[in-house]
């Protein structure tokens, strides 16, 4: 599976297509952009995903789905009544245990948005609730899904793929300190 990063546009939507466009071009000849009813983008003979901040738009493309992609931006914000209704015990214990607190609750928070669009079914109806893995690999309540984190320069990003399969940051010239993990 191949993700793309790039800065934003002033028009996010748009400069979003842009992009997954340009990644699904290199996976199929001439790929076109339409959505579903539910406003998800598609594009014939991949799996598609779009993620976008005010700073960062990131895409996600394959030959085979599920997947899902959710990017947010490392700002200072008072997530803990999020944690508190949405994560479960596991996953506030092991939030209380991390010495950066606010990326912690950004990677279980992107990937959970990311296995929410993965299925589908959007966040609430996927289970905000669900348990993530707490670093990375299988869902439990989903193990044929799998999350990875690729942070950023100040930004957290999650995929949700199947289970096995390999996710590459597509992105040339991007900062380096993109990185898995």
């Amino acid at each position: 599976m191949d993700v793309r990063l790039a800065p934003a546009a002033q028009e996010l939507r748009p400069a979003a297509h842009s992009l997954l466009l340009e990644l699904a071009g290199i996976l199929v000849d001439r790929p076109s952009l339409t959505h579903d009813a539910g406003g998800r983008p598609q594009i014939p003979g991949l799996a598609v995903s779009v993620s976008y901040t005010e700073r960062f738009v990131a895409v996600a493309a394959a030959y085979g789905g599920p997947i899902g992609i959710d990017l947010e931006e490392v700002r200072p914000r008072d997530f803990r009544p999020l944690a508190e209704r949405w994560f479960g015990p596991r996953e506030l214990q092991w939030l209380g245990r991390q010495p950066d607190q606010l990326v912690a609750f950004l990677r279980l928070w992107t990937a959970k948005e990311a296995v929410g669009k993965a299925l589908g079914l959007g966040l609430r109806k996927s289970g905000l609730r669900r348990e993530m893995p707490l670093d990375e690999g299988p869902v439990p309540s989903v193990p044929e899904l799998s999350v990875t984190h690729l942070r950023c320069a100040g930004g957290v990003l999650a995929v949700a793929a199947p289970t096995g399969v390999g996710v590459h940051l597509a992105s040339p010239g991007l900062d380096p300190v993109c990185a898995r993990g």
